[in-house]
């Protein structure tokens, strides 16, 4: 079942018939509603649009960007995500127009600049660098307001005497952390909405916190889990209850599902969008493998909700169209190579002949390899690109649009 393109798609469609016309830093413009949400069941598969082709490549290396903490697009341009791009270019050239200015300075290109922060690092390093964002405030939110330091760092002053120099939090490792020894806690929560380093950022955070929530799977719910995910055809099951759990103890089966539901203030519907839900989506599916739980629900709770002026006709060919019988008749002739005169709806109908041009297709499947390095002391694996596997993804044709920075 694939209810996430259709919600999707019917929020396309809210906007382009109730959205009100609003100005935005950008100066492209925008057509907006306020407050909507998204769920999906994870058990119906992985929540990556089918109506459009996605750059799943590019979803994953941005998580596990702000996963290790880095807030510098060295490691995105590396590894071909260009997604940043048009921020760290756009702070540069506020430097550059205004060096150029009294120097003569002659600004790079963006493909120029993009081709520097491969090539030169301390280039990279300056002007790669895009501030506090997602990863520092993931991995390392500032946790003093320093007002005093000793010139030799003996003695740190915030009203109290520290000796241990520690300034940072990782929300990640206390997330993680409370999953595993506190559950049922209603503070799983991480932040990125850092009000005393916004200024610092070069993008405020869209997406600007997330919230976890778990609950113990019925007994039942695990049979259904261990049947479907671990073992189909497995025989020789035991019979009362309490046999059955500690069979499935035994194998370390899942006793809960988890949740995660993500808040965003500014939703790019047409480009972001699609993004934030498979982002949030892989990133439930790592943390449950890490806790060892059942991913449940995902939800997104939506701010200002807007499609740019320049992505309204890209929304109306993602929304699609019914097909005509003529359409459809001749889309079956293609496929079959035959001719049918009578019950003409059968054979479309038998022949999987869709309804609609953009109709969805079935979701695809995520698997997460077993054994991934992990570095000492850290609360996650450092997964890589390739240690996650997207199974039979199918979609429709990619729809090119602008990225308003």
């Amino acid at each position: 079942m694939n209810n996430i393109d259709k919600q999707y798609t019917t929020l396309l469609q809210e906007i382009l018939d109730n959205g009100v016309e609003k100005k935005d830093r950008t100066g492209t413009g925008t057509i907006s509603v306020f407050g909507r949400q998204i769920r999906h069941k994870m058990s119906e598969g992985f929540p990556l649009l089918t109506t459009k082709k996605m750059g799943w490549k590019q979803i994953v290396t941005e998580l596990l960007w702000f996963l290790r903490g880095h807030t510098n697009i060295k490691y995105l341009v590396d590894n071909n995500c260009h997604i940043w791009d048009g921020d760290a270019y756009k702070n540069y050239m506020k430097w550059a127009n205004e060096h150029s200015k009294t120097n003569l300075y002659e600004p790079y290109t963006q493909e120029q600049f993009i081709n520097k922060i491969k090539t030169d690092d301390e280039f990279a390093k300056k002007w790669g660098d895009l501030g506090p964002i997602y990863g520092k405030q993931w991995r390392k939110w500032s946790k003093l307001e320093l007002t005093k330091i000793s010139p030799d760092l003996s003695e740190i002053w915030d009203g109290r005497t520290h000796t241990n120099l520690d300034y940072s939090i990782d929300q990640i490792a206390n997330l993680i952390s409370e999953l595993k020894t506190n559950p049922d806690s209603r503070r799983l929560i991480v932040n990125a909405w850092n009000v005393s380093e916004i200024d610092q950022m070069v993008l405020p955070p869209c997406h600007y916190g997330f919230q976890l929530y778990t609950r113990e799977l019925s007994l039942k719910e695990r049979i259904i889990y261990f049947r479907d995910k671990i073992s189909v055809n497995f025989e020789g099951w035991p019979g009362g209850n309490n046999e059955c759990e500690n069979f499935l103890n035994e194998r370390n089966i899942p006793t809960r599902a988890i949740s995660l539901m993500w808040n965003q203030r500014s939703v790019d519907t047409f480009l972001g969008l699609p993004f934030n839900i498979a982002s949030y989506g892989l990133l439930l599916e790592i943390i449950a493998k890490e806790v060892n739980m059942v991913p449940d629900e995902l939800i997104g709770n939506l701010g200002d909700v807007h499609l740019y002026s320049n992505h309204v006709e890209q929304a109306k060919e993602q929304i699609g169209r019914e097909l005509t019988l003529v359409e459809r008749y001749t889309l079956w002739k293609e496929k079959t190579n035959r001719v049918v005169n009578e019950n003409m709806s059968y054979w479309l109908l038998k022949d999987g002949i869709p309804k609609h041009t953009r109709e969805p297709y079935p979701l695809p499947k995520l698997k997460i390899q077993c054994e991934v390095k992990r570095t000492e002391g850290d609360c996650l694996p450092t997964y890589s690109l390739t240690d996650f596997i997207l199974e039979n993804y199918q979609s429709h044709p990619v729809i090119k649009a602008p990225l308003s920075n």
